[in-house]
């Protein structure tokens, strides 16, 4: 295992964001579907013939955004069970680091999806009485420095 799989994790951490987004969007759009209306030339109830306004909603559309909403929460859920999974193997690789700040700037960044100016705020608060403060580029060169050494 390497950076791949805390990599892998952030972007399947995303995708389901997005996935979520648009299932969101959808749900909005059918608890309110649009009214269509058209005007066609036809004989009214007083059998006169004229203009006579039509209004309704746009069938085909509605089922359309049905199936894919639909599409979009099974491929949620296979997502959620992929991410389990992801989530399991990168922190056993966050444990297998000796570095106990390490470990935590790690879950921080690459678990939790902080900035690295918010992980080295976290890391501050945790570790008030440390030396030398973390700072964004420190947290960030550390993080590129344990990459390549292995």
């Amino acid at each position: 295992m390497d950076k791949q799989v805390l990599l892998q994790y952030c972007e399947v951490m995303e995708e389901i964001k997005d996935i979520r987004r648009r299932i969101r969007e959808l749900d909005k759009f059918l608890e309110n579907p649009p009214i269509v209306a058209d005007t066609v030339k036809g004989s009214r109830a007083d059998l006169t013939i004229g203009p006579i306004k039509v209004n309704g909603f746009p069938d085909p559309m509605l089922y359309r955004k049905k199936r894919a909403a639909e599409r979009y929460r099974k491929l949620l859920t296979a997502k959620e069970a992929e991410l389990l999974e992801l989530t399991t193997k990168a922190e056993e690789y966050i444990e297998a680091i000796k570095k106990p700040d390490l470990r935590i700037m790690f879950r921080f960044y690459y678990l939790e999806g902080l900035t690295w100016i918010q992980v080295a705020y976290r890391l501050n608060r945790m570790f008030p009485k440390r030396r030398v403060k973390y700072t964004e580029d420190g947290c960030r060169m550390r993080n590129s420095r344990f990459f390549e050494e292995k």
